[in-house]
């Protein structure tokens, strides 16, 4: 090992069956550093973190700590807690009924014979070394999120953590939460802790840490000082695209019939949602295929479920065909011609028991209502229509969805929306997980869908998709609309220099 390194991961391997999630991936921590880790969905950031915790057992490779002289053997997260490696997750796992004291040293008390007089007064001599603004005998779920999240924290450094990963910490917290977690983890580098930072953040990322490792589709990228990273130049590395040598990719999509002068399909004034995207201006035409871009986690997912309703709405102003409206629920934006592709097919789109069938027609049922069923013959004509209309490969309409690839799941949800008859659809990540031919496939149903007149938004972390398929694009970061890009400006180059904040 370095002289100064707390932890050396060195050619990590883990397969799953058909996937090479991870691929000889190194990575090395040093004692008072914090340490990006950074990565798109896929990249192997979870994977990587899991087997530093004993979550999954490596397929090849070495892992070192400090003070441990031969290869340290994890096989559990009781194994990593061991070696001095402990783990703060984004979701709070500790016990909100207990105190504050008792979650600290849960698990390392002595039952009957505990002495809670000490653990009360060394709880609160930890929390005043850490500045962590809570009192060791009040419950824990009467402190907020950050405050529980740093006493997670003290947790992990009353154990003696070596290496300290924080887990996208910052994800549910406010601005002035995020400057307390930050002084915490600034303390705790300056008494040598070595912190793994992941999170989506650019903006965090380059406030804090002092060095970044890189990974996509399984594999280092590399690692990196701050000062030698521009942000432009970790967008790239991150989505696998050389900066400097890109070229321009002109859209197939015909934007010369869309009359932007008219009045908007739908559009958003200063919406607003509680996920904490920012407020934000939107407006679609009849026709147009438009974008929300951006990095995983820059609220492009948020900004889509808040016009859909999926996530509730703190203000704003909503009107479709210049008529404002309130959409409070899903079911408002169905019956306002919207219809919504969710991000995640298998959460939040498919009903995996259920008949191919009768996931086509479910949207259109909820809008007729459960006491307007429709009838067996018509949902068979539905199904039969938009399984040849859209090529899906199924045995039959009977066959349960959860029985079908990926792409053709998808298809299914497509097919479901399409029957609702919509003016605007919005697709989130349509093609992620699918092959290329009906990715392609995809594309030029949107671009026909707009041809047809309907209003499609449509979002993929695929760069050059989003240019082939979009003439417009709102750019986020950090759940901000950062800028937006239409004409010429639709360039990849473009695109990522104002991901990055305006670096070129």
């Amino acid at each position: 090992m370095e002289k100064n390194s707390v932890l050396e991961m060195r050619g990590i391997c883990k397969y799953f069956p058909g996937v090479r999630a991870l691929e000889q991936v190194d990575f090395t921590l040093r004692e008072g550093e914090i340490h990006a880790l950074m990565g798109e969905n896929g990249a192997g950031k979870s994977t990587l973190i899991k087997v530093l915790t004993g979550v999954y057992h490596k397929d090849g490779g070495e892992v070192y700590i400090k003070g441990i002289d031969k290869p340290a053997v994890i096989r559990s997260p009781q194994d990593a807690q061991n070696v001095g490696i402990s783990t703060v997750y984004q979701e709070i796992t500790l016990c909100p009924n207990l105190t504050v004291a008792e979650n600290m040293y849960i698990g390392r008390t002595k039952g009957l014979l505990t002495n809670w007089k000490k653990i009360n007064a060394d709880a609160g001599k930890l929390l005043d070394d850490l500045g962590i603004p809570a009192i060791p005998g009040q419950q824990l779920g009467s402190c907020s999120i950050a405050v529980q999240q740093m006493i997670a924290i003290a947790r992990a450094v009353d154990m003696n953590c070596k290496v300290l990963i924080l887990d996208e910490p910052t994800s549910s917290l406010d601005e002035q939460e995020v400057a307390k977690l930050f002084k915490l983890m600034l303390d705790l580098k300056k008494k040598g802790v070595g912190i793994i930072f992941v999170t989506h953040f650019l903006e965090q990322v380059y406030e804090v840490c002092d060095r970044i490792t890189v990974l996509r589709d399984g594999k280092l990228v590399g690692e990196y000082v701050i000062e030698d990273l521009p942000r432009v130049q970790l967008v790239s590395k991150m989505l696998g695209k050389d900066f400097d040598d890109m070229a321009d990719i002109k859209s197939e999509s015909d934007t010369e019939n869309i009359d932007y002068s008219s009045t908007p399909v739908y559009q958003a004034k200063g919406l607003e949602g509680t996920t904490g995207i920012k407020p934000f201006d939107f407006s679609i035409h009849k026709g147009e295929v438009n974008g929300f871009t951006g990095l995983l986690g820059s609220g492009r997912s948020e900004c889509v479920r808040a016009i859909f309703g999926a996530d509730k709405v703190n203000g704003g102003e909503v009107l479709i065909d210049g008529k404002p409206v309130k959409i409070n629920k899903p079911l408002d934006a169905m019956k306002n011609g919207i219809s919504y592709l969710p991000e995640d097919r298998k959460r939040d789109g498919i009903v995996g028991d259920l008949s191919v069938r009768d996931n086509i027609i479910l949207a259109l049922q909820v809008m007729k209502g459960f006491f307007k069923p429709i009838s067996r013959a018509q949902a068979e004509e539905f199904a039969d229509e938009y399984i040849k209309l859209l090529n899906i490969k199924t045995a039959s309409s009977e066959t349960p969805i959860k029985s079908l690839s990926g792409g053709n799941q998808q298809k299914v949800i497509l097919a479901r929306w399409l029957l609702a008859n919509p003016k605007y659809l919005i697709l989130d990540e349509p093609t992620r997980g699918i092959d290329i031919g009906t990715k392609v496939e995809i594309q030029k149903l949107v671009l026909k869908l707009a041809g047809e007149g309907k209003s499609v938004t449509f979002i993929s972390s695929e760069i050059d998709e989003m240019i082939r398929t979009c003439s417009r694009l709102v750019v986020l970061r950090d759940g901000k609309v950062v800028g937006e890009l239409k004409g010429d400006e639709l360039t990849q180059n473009k695109i990522m220099a104002t991901i990055a904040g305006g670096e070129s």
